[in-house]
């Protein structure tokens, strides 16, 4: 990574992405994120008439991955960044004018959903800053629907080979950064089942996957 990206980050502040810099941030995050994405939605079997939330949207490239996989359906996405919900909107303006996609400003602690309201439900890059990991994942639990998948994607977790790199955002960011087992103790202590967890030969990669 390079100084000026560096700078970019601490600027936009992965957290909560703000300002000028944030904008750039997230710019180069729907980039940067594009591949563990792609592999990780890999682990989803869309049907139809699907009804997906993505939690942390950031710039939109996700929902707009989901989109292109989800011919009819709903999409919706949250985030408690105004910044990102206005670039997540304008990332995917052309769904958002035609009601496939809804992107609302909140929060993982309490979203503003009904009991198993969606029948999947994706983080990418997102649970690191989730700021009570346990607790706010039974608020995931609690709007998926019966029989609904949940994924959390990371391009790192606590049990790879993590280079100097890694370790210096870990401790920057203040990252939350499970091992693999971590994982599945998390989502089973949160009410899931069914739990799997996926990795990718030769990269960093998780999936925790996690059914209702």
């Amino acid at each position: 990574m390079s100084d000026k990206k560096v700078s970019i980050t601490e600027l936009g502040d992965p957290r909560k992405p703000h300002g000028a810099a944030g904008e750039e941030m997230l710019a180069g995050m729907n980039e940067h994120h594009s591949p563990v994405t792609e592999w990780s939605l890999s682990f989803f079997e869309f049907k139809e008439e699907d009804k997906v939330l993505d939690i942390g949207c950031g710039g939109g490239e996700t929902i707009r991955k989901i989109s292109e996989k989800l011919k009819k359906g709903k999409i919706y996405g949250v985030d408690y960044s105004e910044l990102s919900v206005k670039l997540s909107t304008q990332h995917n303006a052309e769904d958002v004018e035609c009601g496939k996609v809804s992107i609302i400003e909140a929060s993982v602690e309490k979203l503003p959903f009904d009991d198993n309201s969606f029948d999947k439900i994706i983080t990418v890059e997102s649970f690191y800053f989730w700021p009570d990991p346990q607790e706010n994942l039974k608020e995931v639990y609690r709007v998926l629907a019966k029989g609904g998948r949940f994924l959390i994607v990371a391009d790192i977790n606590g049990d790879a080979e993590l280079d100097e790199t890694d370790i210096e955002g870990i401790e920057k960011y203040r990252l939350y950064n499970p091992t693999l087992a971590e994982f599945r103790t998390l989502l089973e202590n949160a009410g899931f089942k069914d739990i799997n967890i996926h990795t990718c030969d030769g990269r960093k990669w998780v999936c925790a996957e996690g059914n209702k």
